[in-house]
C-alpha cells in the first residue's frame, strides 16, 4: 500500500498548488473588475498574438475572454485557434506545480506553435459569420460595486480557507523535499501568504461566490480525485507491468491517442499525460500533441454559440497537434 500513500501525499501537494494559483487568477480577475481579460484585445497588439497570450494564462478565464471577443468580431477566427492551441486548461496549474522547470519552456514553444497556426488560419480560412453572445469571463454585479459597501464579516467558509492555506504553507516549508526544488517552495510559500492575505481582507461576495463556490467546490474535487486516481492507478499497474516499456516503444499510438482524447472540451483527461511525462514514461512529442489538442474547458462556450466554429477549430489544433507530435519524435 505504499504507493497509495506517495499517491495521496502528493496528490494533496499537488491539488494544493493548484487551488493556490486558481485563486491568484481569480483575484487578478475581480480586483480588475474584468478589465484584464476583457481588454487585452481591444490595443493595437494583432489579435492572434493576443488570443494565444490569453490562452497561455493558466485555467479558463483567458480562453473564456477570447471566446467572448471572437463572438464579439474582436478577435478573428484564427485569434481563436491560436488560444486554444496555446491553452491546457487548468491543467496548466498542475504542469506548473509538477513539472515547474519544463512547463515555463512548453508554454513559450505552445506560444509559438500558436501564433504561426493562427495567421495561418486567417490566411487560408474563410471568416465565420457574424455571432452574438454575452461575457463569459465571470465579473458578477457585485464585484463591480466599492468593497466598503460589502461588510466584511468571518464566516467558517473565510475560517476554513485560512486555516487550510495556514497549513499548506506550513507543509510547503517543513516538507523534506529535494534541494534543487526548495526554491520552489519557497516560491509557492510566498505565493500563499499572498492568497491568504486575499482570503482575511477580501469582500465577503469574492470569499462566497469566487473562492468557495468556483475554485473550492467547482474545481479542487475533480483536480484532487483525477490526480489521486491517475497516480494510484500508475503505481498500481507499475507494481506489476513493465508499462514504462510499452508506453516508450509505442509513441506514435500515444500522440494519435493523446491527440483524439484532447477534443473533449474538459479538463481531466488531459491529467493522465502530464502525469505520464512526469515520471518519465512518455516522451516530450505525446505531450506536446496533448497540449496542443485539448484547452481545458476553455472552449465550452463556444460549443454553445457557434458548434460550427468549435468543429473547425478543432479539426485544425488536430491536424496541429499530430505534425509537431510527429515532426518533434525527429528531435527528441
Amino acid at each position: 500500500m505504499e504507493f497509495l500513500s506517495e499517491a495521496l501525499h502528493q496528490s494533496i501537494f499537488i491539488t494544493g498548488l493548484v487551488v493556490m494559483m486558481m485563486m491568484m487568477i481569480e483575484s487578478l480577475n475581480i480586483e480588475s473588475k474584468g478589465w484584464f481579460f476583457s481588454n487585452l484585445g481591444k490595443g493595437r497588439v494583432g489579435g492572434v498574438i493576443v488570443g494565444a497570450a490569453l490562452g497561455v494564462i493558466p485555467g479558463c478565464m483567458g480562453g473564456f475572454a477570447t471566446v467572448s471577443l471572437y463572438t464579439h468580431r474582436m478577435l478573428s477566427f484564427g485569434a481563436l485557434v491560436a488560444m486554444m492551441i496555446a491553452s491546457c486548461g487548468d491543467e496548466a496549474f498542475v504542469m506548473m506545480a509538477m513539472i515547474p522547470g519544463d512547463a515555463l519552456w512548453i508554454f513559450c514553444l505552445l506560444f509559438g506553435i500558436a501564433v504561426v497556426t493562427g495567421l495561418l488560419t486567417d490566411v487560408f480560412v474563410k471568416k465565420d459569420e457574424k455571432m452574438h453572445c454575452t461575457e463569459n469571463y465571470e465579473v458578477h454585479e457585485e464585484d463591480r460595486v466599492e468593497i466598503h459597501r460589502d461588510k466584511w464579516r468571518l464566516s467558517w467558509k473565510r475560517a476554513v480557507l485560512a486555516a487550510a492555506t495556514v497549513g499548506f504553507i506550513a507543509l510547503l516549508v517543513l516538507d523534506n523535499d529535494e534541494p534543487d526544488e526548495r526554491w520552489m517552495h519557497i516560491a509557492f510559500a510566498v505565493l500563499c501568504t499572498v492568497v491568504l492575505g486575499v482570503i482575511l481582507f477580501g469582500s465577503n461576495h469574492f470569499i462566497e461566490e469566487h473562492l468557495w463556490h468556483h475554485v473550492i467546490v467547482k474545481h479542487l474535487p475533480g483536480i484532487f480525485c483525477w490526480t489521486f486516481g491517475v497516480l494510484a492507478v500508475l503505481g498500481l499497474l507499475m507494481q506489476y507491468f513493465d508499462i514504462q516499456s510499452w508506453i516508450s516503444g509505442n509513441t506514435v499510438l500515444m500522440i494519435l491517442l493523446a491527440t483524439v482524447i484532447g477534443i473533449i472540451p474538459e479538463s481531466g483527461p488531459h491529467l493522465v499525460f502530464v502525469t505520464l511525462y512526469a515520471s518519465g514514461i512518455v516522451p516530450l512529442p505525446v505531450l506536446l500533441a496533448s497540449c496542443i489538442s485539448q484547452d481545458g474547458h476553455a472552449s465550452l462556450p463556444l460549443i454553445a454559440e457557434s458548434k460550427r466554429s468549435f468543429l473547425k477549430a478543432k479539426l485544425i489544433n488536430c491536424a496541429a497537434a499530430l505534425v509537431v507530435g510527429f515532426a518533434a519524435m525527429l528531435f527528441v
